[in-house]
């Protein structure tokens, strides 16, 4: 089965979020957008997912779906900046989002 990368996001852009799509952007890898300021049930997601609004948080998921496709790793208390959760990364920097992609076969 082939997945797709959704990036939880919102409307007010943020150097993080910047980075996530110039990455998907220099390697041309297509990616859906879900706008937490915009849909509850998305915002809600992600504070259960992180325990904050981070943005950008970025899942595997099943075509068209919104849920990662197999559960992400627990944070055990820590923040999820940067945190490889398996099929979930939060605000990750440049090398981590590619490291990321590359683990699940996005980039080469």
């Amino acid at each position: 089965m082939s997945y797709e990368i959704v990036m939880y996001t919102r409307l007010a852009g943020c150097p993080y979020i910047r980075t996530a799509k110039r990455v998907f952007d220099r390697f041309t890898i297509p990616y859906r957008e879900v706008f937490i300021d915009e849909d509850e049930a998305a915002n809600q997601r992600v504070l259960d997912w992180t325990g904050f609004k981070s943005v950008p948080t970025i899942i595997v998921a099943r075509p068209g779906e919104d849920l990662p496709h197999e559960d992400p790793a627990p944070l055990e208390g820590r923040s999820p900046k940067g945190v490889d959760r398996g099929s979930m990364i939060t605000e990750p920097g440049e090398v981590q989002l590619e490291e990321w992609l590359r683990k699940h076969g996005f980039i080469e």
